[in-house]
C-alpha cells in the first residue's frame, strides 16, 4: 500500500511539473529555439528563431493582426546572417546579421530586415531598416509549428520559405558568381 502511494505521489509531482512548465528542474519553453543554415556558393546563411505553435488558433488577422509589425517567431527577434554580400529579393544586402520583421496583410506582406539584430521580439527598432520588400503570400498544407527552410537551392539562387499555418512566404536570395 505504501509503495502504491509513493508511485502515485511521484506521478502527481511529475504531472504538476509538466503542467507548470518544468521538467527535471528545467523550464520548458513552449516556443522551442531553432536554426537553419544553408551554403549558397561560399556564402553561409543562418536563421535563428523560436518556433511558436498554432494550437488551433487563427494565426494571421487574429493572433498576428493584419497591418501590424511582427517578428516571425517568439521570444527574441528572428535573425538572419550572411557571411558575404547577397541579393535579397533582388536588393543588394551587405554581409552581416539582421533581425527579420514582417507586416502581414491578406494580399501583400512587407518583409523588413533591420540592422538591430539582438532584440526582444516586440521591440522593433524604428528607423533601422536596411531593406524592405513586398511579397505576395502563398498557401501550403497546414504547418503546426512555425518553420523556415530552403525548398530551393540551385547554383547561385535559393529560396528561403517561411511557413506557418497555411501561409507561405518565399524570399529569393542570390549571390553573384564573380565573387563566389
Amino acid at each position: 500500500m505504501r509503495r502504491r502511494w509513493h508511485i502515485t505521489a511521484a506521478i502527481m509531482v511529475a504531472s504538476i511539473a509538466v503542467v507548470s512548465g518544468e521538467l527535471h528542474g528545467q523550464a520548458i519553453k513552449w516556443s522551442q529555439s531553432s536554426s537553419v543554415s544553408q551554403m549558397l556558393g561560399k556564402t553561409e546563411i543562418e536563421i535563428r528563431y523560436s518556433r511558436p505553435v498554432a494550437r488551433g488558433r487563427v494565426l494571421f488577422g487574429s493572433l498576428v493582426p493584419w497591418g501590424k509589425i511582427w517578428t516571425p517567431g517568439a521570444d527574441s527577434a528572428t535573425t538572419i546572417a550572411f557571411s558575404d554580400e547577397v541579393l535579397f529579393g533582388g536588393q543588394r544586402l551587405p554581409a552581416g546579421k539582421y533581425s527579420i520583421w514582417m507586416i502581414p496583410d491578406p494580399e501583400s506582406w512587407t518583409v523588413i530586415l533591420s540592422t538591430v539584430a539582438e532584440v526582444y521580439h516586440t521591440r522593433y527598432a524604428e528607423g533601422q531598416d536596411v531593406l524592405r520588400m513586398q511579397i505576395e503570400p502563398g498557401r501550403g498544407p497546414h504547418m503546426e509549428t512555425l518553420t523556415f527552410h530552403f525548398p530551393v537551392v540551385d547554383g547561385p539562387n535559393a529560396v528561403l520559405a517561411f511557413h506557418w499555418g497555411e501561409t507561405v512566404i518565399k524570399l529569393p536570395i542570390a549571390i553573384e558568381l564573380g565573387g563566389q
